[in-house]
This record gives C-alpha cells, sequence and structure tokens, in this order.
C-alpha cells in the first residue's frame, strides 16, 4: 500500500509500506493492505509504519528506525485510508 505523511512544513514520506499504525483518539490501530476504507482524527502519539519509502532530505532526524519499523512523534492529525492508499495529515 501506498504512505503519504504531510505536515504544514513538508511532504515527509512517500512510499510504499507494508503497515501503517496510528494514534486515533480511541486508540492506536493498524492498517495493512486492502484495509476498508477509512477516515479518522489521530492524537498526540506515534505513527509507526514498516516498509522503506521515500523520507524528505532534510527531514530524517524526525524518524527513528528500530527493527525495520520507522516512527514519527506527532501531536495531532488526522488519516485516510482508502484504495491502497493511506494519507496522514500531522501536526
Amino acid at each position: 500500500m501506498h504512505l503519504e505523511i504531510v505536515t504544514p512544513e513538508a511532504s515527509l514520506v512517500s512510499g510504499e509500506v507494508t503497515s501503517v499504525t496510528v494514534p486515533g483518539v480511541d486508540g492506536e490501530f493498524q492498517m495493512l493492505n486492502n484495509h476498508a476504507a477509512i477516515v479518522s482524527l489521530l492524537e498526540k502519539g506515534t505513527v509507526r509504519f514498516e516498509g522503506n519509502p521515500a523520507i524528505a532530505k532534510g527531514f530524517e532526524n524526525k524518524f527513528t528506525k528500530v527493527d525495520g519499523q520507522w516512527s514519527l512523534a506527532i501531536a495531532s492529525g488526522t488519516v485516510e485510508m482508502n484504495n491502497n492508499k493511506v494519507i496522514v495529515l500531522a501536526d
């Protein structure tokens, strides 16, 4: 599935991933390939994903990678999953 993470500063991530985990307002949840369409608000927490998407130059220091899983701390945001494309709008 395709992941895009966009902030007011820049588009931070774009590329193929195998899973995305986000901090929803009712708890953390994970999206895998062919997940049902969803739109959700996000709260302060960590967006995690597995894969090797392109990370925008100059923003690599915002991410950590442990055991093949990337992490990005966010303050809030929204997520949309539709047709195997995940878009995270994050603050």
